[in-house]
């Protein structure tokens, strides 16, 4: 038993003894089903914060020669697996923290020598532990003492290696990162080291980067944010898992999705960042925690870049619409964040959007984030604008409210001329978009659905309340028409049914908008019931 060869199962005990944790060891079962297979090399992404390295610490405690884990495995997910208990401490495995062993060196001002020093200090744990064994002076490096192992032994392997694009997003000097790349060469590529190699395990929060690793990690399956197949509800909380969480702490369900939901995995999984999951249950709080592990800078640093169109999609995304993106042309370096796609695609890695592959759009995934959007931009002259429509946007809110038909047009104006472009003014898309910014501060009071069906068709824009003593909204749009026209609408076509319990408080607005003018028109009515 060592810190990096066989360890013990004390970072996963310690992990299961929090306040509040999740049970994910049915990862496991899809990880055995590759061991010893042409898809035993696994490369798992995802943005900071959504359990990773607890993961990792899962995995090693499962597979470990250095721990007896069965008892604890027996009474989690994966002890109900038929034959779970297959490959259950059977392996000599090897668990590097990569972002934890340069930070370290870093600080000590060792950084060059960071790979000579993991090679070392592993290379003397193989010595400490296989006694048996005859090793060499040359036998001075992990892959090295892998392979004499399993030549006198037979003995397999686990590689799992956390954060392994620690040095690629560091941008560390030339001679360490070459030093890398023949570290991973060594572990992972050439016919003789395979078969030793019963699972390699490795994490990043940006995938494998084609033009750096890509060869040295070429046998490595993906599973990203925007292919994450079997593993999508493996890392992160699901849907059903926070609702569990929620019942157990008494914390509004739906109010908690709408922070911190948003992420679709697959048609069938969404999930949520564990990290603001379990700090608004902790808290009894919801809120933006996303800055406690990252800065608004980072993205700020991204949505300013002057490539076309970013601005235009940029506010869409803050007004809650989703843009198309083209995913397939980021090579997973910064170097190559150098047009509006791979820039949006960048995001989805870092967690900042979400993707949604069936109509190949991004969008923001919700409150928190959307508030991170905010923040990125509300000092930059590029969007002073577009915060002065955010700023305003309670005034709006308080207007509507309260029957301020005029207000409520004149500040429509301004928004539709701030959000479009000459181009595109009159189109019927970003009228709609002008209305949602126009109306941000709203989510903060309502969940805003767009295109709601009820009565005999859809609704334009509906906004149910989710605090108390606040009306609900139904908005109809109307192009070249009347506000009067639009609120006709709502009437004939029975809009209201689906907001029924919310009869006695209830308001119909109707907003038109004239081409020739440029110019909003309101109609607001408080719904009687007949």
């Amino acid at each position: 038993m060592g810190l990096y060869l066989n360890p013990n199962a004390n970072a996963f005990e310690d992990d299961k003894n929090t306040r509040i944790y999740i049970d994910k060891s049915l990862v496991i079962d899809e990880l055995n089903k590759l061991v010893s297979t042409k898809e035993d090399f696994v490369c798992i992404s995802r943005p900071r914060r959504f359990g990773k390295s607890m993961v990792g610490n899962l995995i090693s405690a499962y597979y470990s020669k250095g721990c007896d884990t069965r008892e604890i495995f027996s009474q989690m997910k994966i002890g109900h697996v038929p034959e779970f208990g297959k490959y259950l401490n059977k392996f000599n495995v090897i668990k590097l923290d990569l972002n934890e062993l340069y930070q370290n060196a870093n600080k000590k001002g060792e950084e060059a020598q960071l790979i000579s020093q993991i090679d070392r200090r592993v290379a003397e744990e193989f010595k400490m532990q296989f006694k048996n064994v005859r090793f060499s002076e040359e036998d001075n490096s992990i892959d090295q003492c892998i392979l004499r192992v399993y030549a006198e032994t037979g003995e397999k392997f686990v590689i799992i290696i956390d954060e392994y694009d620690v040095l690629i997003r560091e941008r560390v000097p030339q001679p360490l990162f070459d030093k890398y790349l023949s570290f991973l060469n060594g572990l992972f590529k050439g016919t003789t080291i395979r078969p030793a190699i019963a699972l390699a395990y490795i994490t990043g929060i940006i995938p494998i980067v084609r033009d750096k690793v890509q060869s040295k990690l070429n046998e490595f399956t993906e599973y990203t944010m925007l292919r994450p197949r079997q593993f999508a509800g493996m890392i992160g909380f699901t849907k059903e898992e926070v609702k569990g969480l929620c019942e157990k702490y008494d914390m509004d369900y739906d109010e908690c999705l709408r922070w911190y939901d948003g992420y679709k995995m697959s048609d069938t999984v969404s999930v949520c960042n564990p990290l603001s999951i379990v700090t608004a249950i902790l808290d009894r709080e919801f809120d933006s925690y996303w800055s406690t592990t990252g800065s608004f800078e980072v993205l700020r640093d991204y949505i300013l870049m002057d490539f076309e169109g970013i601005k235009q999609d940029v506010i869409k995304m803050i007004s809650g619409e989703s843009v198309p993106v083209n995913v397939l042309k980021f090579q997973n370096t910064l170097e190559s964040v150098n047009s509006r796609d791979n820039v949006f695609t960048y995001l989805i890695h870092l967690g900042y959007l979400a993707y949604n592959r069936a109509d190949k759009s991004c969008y923001i995934p919700n409150e928190e984030v959307r508030i991170e959007w905010i923040n990125s931009i509300e000092d930059s002259a590029d969007y002073k604008k577009i915060m002065e429509i955010v700023n305003t946007s309670k005034i709006l809110l308080d207007d509507t409210i309260n029957g301020n038909e005029e207000a409520v047009a004149k500040a429509l104006d301004a928004a539709h001329s701030m959000v479009t472009n000459p181009l595109t003014y009159n189109d019927e898309h970003c009228f709609q978009s002008a209305i949602c910014l126009a109306y941000f501060y709203a989510n903060t009071r309502y969940t805003l659905i767009k295109e709601l069906p009820t009565g005999k068709g859809y609704a334009d824009l509906v906004l149910i309340p989710f605090l108390p003593n606040i009306p609900a909204l139904v908005i109809e749009l109307k192009h070249n028409k009347s506000a009067e026209s639009a609120l006709q609408q709502v009437k004939d076509r029975n809009y209201c049914q689906a907001l029924e319990g919310y009869y006695d408080n209830l308001l119909f607005v109707g907003i038109n908008y004239d081409e020739k003018t440029k110019e909003h028109s309101c109609k607001i009515e408080r719904f009687v019931k007949g």
